[in-house]
């Protein structure tokens, strides 16, 4: 099995190239966007920034994770529930995360975090899908208890 596909222009584009990873969350939409979109809460849910102080810096958040200093910007606050943040990493690589959350019912809503492979290897990958599903339980865990 091929890691691309043919294009019709010729061109080809990697297979697998994102992953959609979501957990649905027992709040109301908005209760969970408030939460997960400020990023002073982000050391309480995402396991690489645990423990880490959040520093504004200008318009950009920042923080210590496991590769060294990052900085976060999220997109401006909406009505839509999308939280896509880039994370610029100590190399300079900057990575955009989409993140969305989604109303089902009243009391109800589904997050959506889409994992982009970048250069990642297959098991880099697998390793990160893992971790952010680990993330998303405990945006869940800490939502529902509150």
């Amino acid at each position: 099995m091929s890691d691309s596909a043919q294009l019709s222009d010729g061109a080809t584009a990697s297979v697998g190239a994102s992953r959609h990873l979501d957990i649905v969350i027992e709040r109301p939409w908005r209760t969970v966007y408030e939460f997960a979109s400020d990023p002073r809460n982000l050391p309480r849910w995402a396991a690489g920034l645990a423990g880490s102080e959040v520093q504004r810096e200008a318009t950009q958040w920042s923080m210590d994770s496991p590769m060294g200093r990052v900085l976060v910007s999220f997109v401006p606050e909406n009505e839509y529930g999308v939280m896509d943040h880039a994370v610029t990493l100590p190399s300079g690589e900057s990575v955009l995360n989409p993140l969305r959350v989604l109303a089902l019912e009243p009391h109800r809503c589904e997050v959506v975090f889409t994992l982009r492979r970048g250069a990642m290897s297959e098991q880099e990958f697998t390793e990160d899908a893992a971790a952010v599903t680990e993330d998303l339980a405990m945006l869940k865990k800490i939502c529902e208890q509150d």
